[in-house]
């Protein structure tokens, strides 16, 4: 007998199964299996599960656990695919199944998709106790024209089914053979505990809880050849029954030819024809008549698309984004190797044009290119969804899906869920979060920590703890949906993919990413961009105020407004641009026209950031550039003679070496490989392309060990132009229109808060006013006012948008002269304490010109006179003969007022209470905005409040600390040394005020102050 696995559940099934395939296929090798079947409830995994055993020579037999309908009975039945027909019908089952509400088989859907198929009546599960009948095998097998039903019965451990003898009796009545089945959920005997804390984390229980179900699975682990056939020893012709079943399922999974989607054309029209007619209207528009140089690059360019059968997926993508156009939702100027197109700008689909940029098309598209061409969109985050959900419904919903993704139990993910179902207290959780390091696996942590290890051996549940997680990390652990990826065919996906319910209405695939790459489907990204939307929101706001259109690619490229911006590193805000090192690349380059903005973009990442100060040089005319040969001036001039983009590396392989451009992107792409066997054949080429062109060898060897240097480094050029240009226009609006700017930047930012408090001084620095929330003129969201930015009532903790729909209705009703007003208009139901403390905290009801004091005081009266006054408000005939009294509230303090605001907000906004301080400092004190201009070593004073504490110890068990301060203008690092600590930890208390002084020092690359002094500060009352 041949040794074989009929029933394995893997990890891939979401923790109905931990068996890892890296550990599977080499225990199948190593034992001399020949063959084992996946049957997880879903086919997750079912690729990765193929290619892995075939790697290791185990012929892999895809199936599928269902629970199937027979009448009034729910049975398990286990499905496997004969033949690629069979395995198609699997794909049809495992859709059908999880795409209903009820996740399970009717009998007439498995009578319909049976074909190609074998089924085993698995009567290993309580779920037959009613099947004895004879009725539910024979309603199973009713259509079964190959003999391919089977009775499965299962002896675990070696013990036999209670109801063994009735079942046999069942087979011999049925005429169904009897196969031998053993499942398969973790490898090993002693997994099993592993195996029930992944259960008790996917159920959601504690292991202790004892209401907690039964677990049956105790012994479904992976037998050795002897164990089976000691089980089956009296029945040994069960195990050969097996043995057919699994020798007769030959399915091949492998990578499959593109799949195309088609677009819809009128009868008779070529897509070819329609997309040309396309591109020449949009060129049209663009341009009043078309060079010789444009013309000769879009027939170009067509000619390949065409070619390459990639014509339906250009017309695909322009209805998709001029969809997005037509319904206001903003769409990115391009992404990618795309930008390179002059198709895509011809469309509409990117807004660069690349010739103007020096973009290759190549580098997008060539026909020597063997992957699919990705022309990824992004759009304004917040609408992304309506573009996915028009392809859908434009195309079909049972051809288009969005693509799944798979959380897995990283190192830190996998302690805490096996932490909570073996009910660890919240001490314990702490203790072991802190010492975890998520750049390791949970092993290589535990192996590296002492400390963890004396902790787990004080009790044997940590013990459980630490094989349980090694156990099941990197497990997958729930599924979602992609972020971006969306899948379209010609065919319903189903032939290709299996499906589920998803989001939306929009299917999702059971594969993910790289295996739905591999079926050859078309996968196309909707990117949601943060940036967008901001843009989105800055436009929406300037239409509304100043009823202006604006037309982003009207945006002029040569505003020196906005070139100041960046020369200035003002950046906060900007895309790409906001980071200290990136702030840092543009004050040393000074960028002062467009092409400096995307170089810096492309200039600033690991490696070619160490030629940041010779760009600045040459740029800036400190140094002169020069070039080995003549002819690389023209190709590396744009860049002062420094390879910063791989399109300059393929022109130089083909002004150089004489090579193609579709060799020239297969040389970047070799070279980005750093395969040195590839690289050596690839300098021959090119030494001896660039010897025919008459250049000197020596000289030709030069520039390829140049290019080899760079295109590690290289960054598509058509990828920063196009992202450069959010970018700028971005930067434009803060230079231009900034409160439109900051109000829209500022709504980005809720929940944000360290975020947000850095905005705001960088407004207050600016001048910039900032009005408190109102609830008589606030929005939800922040709002421009002349040129003050009033805070919108959605920045207010507690405060949810039903809530202020609520309060914009009632506003309708009429002005309000007092809370009382606003009570009524408001009504008793929603004028409650919960909703209207926050917003007098916030200060948003401070239009009634009252203390802050007396409006929480006068709750509620206001809420009793809006409940005894009720609708008869709004009738003329009621009238008042006075206005109800608001309640005396006492004083409230400057602090407690901030504080109320802090709270609410996140931030002080009357005022920061350091700024009180230092009015009753004894001398100036400056701000610690000015200490990052200082030299290292100056001496320097500041007052802040301590946001945070980082207390540590040193090697020699001296305690220090690390400090963060903040003052309305910044905030600083402070390093407390273990000789000042032991003077003042006393003094060091989160939220305390505090006068520090001591000496500028730097860390990484940051201004710091190293503590010499630091005495506590008191606010006096007000």
């Amino acid at each position: 007998m041949n040794l074989m696995y009929p029933q394995i559940v893997t990890g891939a099934d979401l923790l109905r199964g931990i068996v890892k395939l890296d550990e599977l296929a080499p225990l199948l090798q190593k034992r001399g299996a020949s063959s084992a079947a996946i049957v997880n409830s879903k086919l997750y995994g079912v690729r990765s599960f193929s290619k892995m055993l075939a790697k290791y020579g185990i012929r892999p037999v895809i199936g599928l656990s269902v629970t199937l309908e027979v009448e009034d009975h729910e049975v398990l039945v286990y499905i496997y695919a004969q033949n690629e027909t069979g395995f198609s019908n699997l794909m049809k089952m495992s859709s059908a199944i999880s795409t209903r509400e009820e996740e399970n088989l009717p009998l007439n859907w498995l009578q319909a998709y049976r074909e190609g198929c074998i089924i085993i009546c698995a009567m290993t599960d309580s779920s037959w106790a009613n099947a004895r009948d004879l009725r539910v095998l024979q309603l199973v097998a009713e259509k079964d024209s190959n003999a391919s039903t089977f009775i499965g019965i299962g002896r675990p451990g070696g013990g036999a089914h209670t109801d063994e003898a009735s079942i046999i009796q069942l087979s011999e009545e049925s005429q169904l053979p009897i196969a031998a089945c053993q499942e398969t959920r973790f490898l090993h005997k002693e997994d099993f505990q592993a195996y029930e804390v992944a259960t008790a984390i996917r159920k959601g229980y504690k292991l202790n809880d004892s209401q907690k179900p039964p677990n049956r699975y105790r012994q479904a682990y992976l037998p050795e050849r002897e164990e089976l056939v000691n089980w089956f020893g009296d029945h040994p012709e069960w195990l050969r029954t097996t043995e057919g079943i699994m020798d007769s399922c030959v399915v091949t999974i492998q990578k499959e030819d593109f799949l195309m989607p088609k677009f819809p054309v009128a009868d008779g029209q070529a897509p070819i024809s329609l997309l040309e007619q396309n591109c020449r209207n949009g060129l049209q528009a663009r341009f009043q008549s078309l060079s010789e140089e444009y013309e000769q690059r879009l027939r170009y360019e067509l000619s390949i698309i065409d070619q390459m059968g990639f014509t339906d997926y250009f017309l695909i993508v322009e209805d998709y984004v001029r969809y997005a156009k037509t319904e206001g939702i903003l769409v990115g100027p391009g992404r990618g190797s795309s930008a390179g197109s002059l198709v895509a700008f011809a469309l509409g689909i990117t807004e660069v044009d690349p010739i103007k940029y020096g973009l290759l098309f190549e580098r997008f598209l060539n026909p020597e290119r063997v992957t699919m061409p990705d022309i990824d969109i992004d759009f304004a985050d917040n609408r992304r969804t309506e573009v996915v959900n028009y392809v859908a419904s434009t195309y079909g919903k049972q051809y288009a899906a969005q693509i799944i993704t798979f959380g897995t139990l990283s190192t830190k993910a996998v302690a805490r869920n096996v932490a909570r179902v073996l009910d660890f207290t919240p001490e314990e959780v702490r203790f072991m979060s802190n010492e975890l390091n998520s750049g390791r696996s949970f092993k290589e942590t535990i192996i590296q920590s002492k400390k963890l290890r004396d902790w787990i051996q004080v009790e044997p549940r940590r013990e459980l703890w630490r094989q349980a997680a090694e156990r099941l990390e990197d497990l997958p652990r729930n599924a979602s949906t992609h972020a971006a990826g969306v899948v379209l065919a010609a065919n319903p996906l189903v032939h290709y993919v299996p499906l589920q319910i998803g989001s939306d209405e929009v299917f999702l695939t059971q594969w993910a990413m790289k295996d739905v790459e591999e079926v050859g489907l078309l996968k196309m990204d909707f990117l949601g961009l943060r940036n967008l939307t901001l843009l989105d929101r800055i436009r929406a706001m300037i239409q509304y105020n100043k009823k202006q259109i604006i037309d982003f690619e009207c945006i002029p490229l040569d505003d020196q407004a906005t070139y100041r911006v960046f020369k200035n590193g003002d950046t906060t805000g900007i895309f790409q641009f906001e980071s200290p090192g990136m702030r840092r690349a543009l004050k040393t380059i000074q960028p002062d026209n467009f092409k400096d903005v995307y170089s810096v973009n492309a200039l600033y990442r690991p490696g070619p950031m160490e030629f940041i100060p010779l760009y600045s040089r040459r740029k800036n005319g400190q140094e002169p550039t020069v070039y080995d040969i003549p002819e690389l001036e023209p190709i590396l001039s744009e860049t002062y003679g420094i390879i910063i983009y791989q399109e300059q590396i393929m022109k130089l392989a083909v002004e150089i070496a004489g090579f193609t451009m579709a060799e020239a992107d297969l040389l970047r792409r070799a070279i980005s490989k750093k395969n040195q066997q590839v690289l050596e054949e690839e300098r021959q080429h090119f030494i001896a392309g660039a010897s025919k062109k008459g250049f000197d060898q020596i000289k030709a060897n030069n520039v390829y060990n140049l290019i080899v240097k760079f295109a590690d480094y290289g960054f598509p050029k058509s990828h920063a132009v196009a992202y450069s240009m959010i970018s700028y226009r971005l930067a434009f609006f803060k230079a231009n229109e900034p409160t439109y700017f900051y109000a829209a930047f500022l709504s980005s930012l809720t929940g944000s808060k360290d975020k947000m408090m850095e905005v705001i001084r960088e407004m207050k620095a600016k001048g910039i006013p900032i009005l408190p929330p109102s609830v008589k003129t606030s929005r939800y969201s922040h709002t421009v006012e002349g040129h003050a930015i009033r805070l919108g009532l959605g920045a207010i903790k507690g405060v949810t948008f039903a809530f202020y729909q609520q309060l914009a209705a009632a506003r309708e009703k009429g002005s309000w002269s007092s809370m009382f007003d606003m009570a009524i208009s408001l009504g008793a139901d929603h004028f409650s304490e919960k909703a209207i403390i926050p917003l007098i905290k916030a200060g948003a009801l401070d239009d009634f010109n009252q203390k802050r004091s007396v409006l929480l005081a006068s709750i509620d009266a206001a809420h009793s006179h809006a409940l005894f006054i009720g609708d008869d408000a709004l009738s003329d005939q009621f009238q008042f003969n006075s206005q109800p009294k608001y309640t005396p509230g006492g004083t409230m303090d400057q602090m407690t007022k901030l504080g109320f605001e802090h709270d609410t907000l996140g931030f002080y906004l009357s005022e920061h209470p350091v700024e009180q301080l230092k009015r009753t400092a004894s001398s100036h004190i400056p701000s610690i905005a000015s200490l990052f201009s200082l030299n290292r070593g100056t001496k320097a004073t500041c007052i802040g409040i301590i946001l945070s504490i980082k207390r540590i110890r040193t090697k020699k068990g001296e305690a220090m600390a690390f400090l963060t301060i903040q003052d309305e203008t910044e905030e600083i690092s402070c390093t407390v040394f273990p000789k000042q600590y032991a003077q003042i930890s006393v003094q060091l208390k989160e939220e305390a005020f505090v006068q520090v002084s001591g000496s500028i020092d730097f860390r990484n690359q940051s201004v710091q102050l190293i503590v010499e002094q630091l005495a506590s500060l008191s606010l006096s009352g007000d």
